[in-house]
């Protein structure tokens, strides 16, 4: 084969992924105007009319899973403590944390052992000991060894849990306060329901005051706003295309709501998986499917959560470079569902999208990149037509960010100064000159590391809490302010 046969074989092969991927990415868009707006009429109908479901609402266990979080534990429990729900506890798992967290939750809640047993029904290391509120009867916190992983902590959760449905959510999480209502109406519509993901934001320049939403921002930091645009693409329009064709492939681990006999059903949290999320619920596609069990899982978008981005490129990467690891050993732990004949929409379109687009395509970027710049300089394709692919590159991803924050003001309308709109759109269009080709690169060797199977790592990440007032008093004046913590 000649150079030139190669360099046309080549363009061939990235023309067609150039073509799948933006084909797939139209679907989900087309499927997520055609749904999102339906929902929030249906919505806007509920909250208008008489609650038929106050007193069949099921009860639920929020599973808090804490590490190292001493600056924002308080606030995130009266968060929850506020919640517009008929009936939930509060369960935080104190996953062998080395700073104050369990110290600032006994102080704050007036905590005392509870000689509590409970069924092990799923995996986790070690629980020390449990302890109950003497002035919030719905708190309990159960505190384990370290069992290296959210997985483990949150598996401990489902075990002390009460209720039949529980909500993992990470210590950093602020809920609006009607959103377990919200993501509750999928298990009273439907019971095949057996899992609901919602929304999650950036809390990165807003403002939360004793663990209320009080003011709602754009993030200053250029990384964490470009996050926001990401996020926007994630939720509003993947996520509810996913939806529409019951094969969501992730529930977020900040924000969800199981039906646990069914996760216990198929083992709880793999401790062994770097993206236990993502492979839980493809787990529980598979065990439902493949049984040619009837069951739904959804995606609620008004049913938001508020968390924190990293602001600094070294917490990014190590967060994006876990995701990559993390989606690409879901895939392969899963593989069952690819092509299944009894997989629908889940194993021929969702799975395929999320390996081949979503786990290689930083792959092919990196690459294609490279070789059109080597291309060009070698004189074998011209600047005219590098130039054109790469407008129409990022023509195609200015038209997705922007369907994304086009859909967000049709439907949620979160950011309403003229001044905020103005700095989304200008992210939408910076991010396609560094940060996307950073972001691949990442994963990139996140695919490597996946291929080598090096060695794991959970990573830690900087909390600030800028955006909450009460945490950041809440600190002992021997704990600082930028403290180490688990990536969510």
């Amino acid at each position: 084969m000649t150079l030139q046969d190669l360099i046309a074989a080549s363009q061939v092969v990235f023309l067609l992924y150039f073509i799948g991927i933006n084909s797939a990415y139209l679907l989900l868009s087309v499927a997520a105007f055609l749904t999102l707006p339906r929902q929030m009429r249906r919505q806007a109908l509920h909250h208008a009319m008489p609650s038929a479901h106050t007193s069949f609402e099921p009860p639920i266990s929020l599973v808090v899973t804490a590490y190292n979080e001493e600056a924002v534990i308080v606030a995130a429990v009266r968060s929850l403590l506020q919640l517009d729900y008929s009936e939930f506890e509060i369960l935080i798992v104190n996953d062998g944390s080395k700073d104050g967290t369990l110290d600032v939750l006994k102080k704050e809640f007036k905590l005392v052992p509870f000689p509590e047993a409970f069924r092990l029904r799923v995996p986790h290391a070690r629980v020390r000991a449990v302890y109950q509120s003497t002035n919030y009867p719905e708190i309990r916190v159960i505190d384990k060894e370290n069992g290296g992983g959210k997985a483990d902590a949150s598996n401990a959760g489902i075990n002390g849990a009460r209720f039949p449905l529980f909500c993992p959510l990470d210590a950093d999480t602020i809920l609006q306060r009607d959103s377990l209502k919200l993501m509750a109406q999928p298990f009273l519509e439907d019971r095949r329901t057996i899992a609901v993901g919602g929304t999650v934001r950036i809390a990165n320049g807003c403002e939360v005051s004793s663990g209320v939403l009080t003011r709602v921002g754009v993030p200053r930091n250029f990384l964490a706003l470009f996050q926001l645009i990401e996020y926007l693409r994630s939720f509003l329009v993947a996520r509810v295309g996913f939806s529409a064709m019951n094969a969501l492939p992730l529930i977020s681990g900040a924000f969800g709501l199981f039906h646990k006999d069914s996760v216990i059903a198929v083992g709880g949290y793999r401790q062994d998986a770097l993206g236990e999320d993502m492979e839980l619920v493809m787990r529980l596609h598979r065990h439902f499917r493949l049984q040619r069990k009837p069951y739904r899982i959804s995606f609620v978008a008004d049913a938001m959560c508020w968390t924190e981005a990293p602001e600094s490129t070294s917490v990014l990467k190590r967060q994006r470079v876990r995701w990559q690891r993390g989606l690409m050993e879901s895939v392969v732990m899963n593989r069952e569902l690819l092509f299944h004949p009894r997989s629908g929409w889940l194993g021929w379109f969702s799975i395929p999208f999320v390996f081949f687009f979503e786990g290689l395509g930083g792959l092919v970027e990196i690459v294609g990149l490279l070789f059109m710049i080597a291309a060009v300089a070698l004189g074998l394709i011209s600047w005219y037509a590098f130039i054109a692919f790469m407008l129409v590159a990022i023509g195609l991803g200015l038209l997705l960010s922007t369907t994304a924050l086009l859909l967000e003001e049709m439907t949620f309308h979160t950011y309403p100064k003229t001044r905020d709109l103005l700095l989304l759109f200008a992210a939408i269009v910076l991010e396609n000159f560094g940060y996307r080709q950073l972001n691949a690169l990442w994963r990139v060797i996140g695919l490597y590391k996946w291929i080598t199977n090096s060695q794991a790592s959970w990573g830690e990440m900087t909390r600030t809490a800028s955006w909450n007032k009460i945490a950041v008093k809440a600190i002992t004046p021997t704990s600082p302010a930028n403290h180490k913590a688990e990536v969510s």
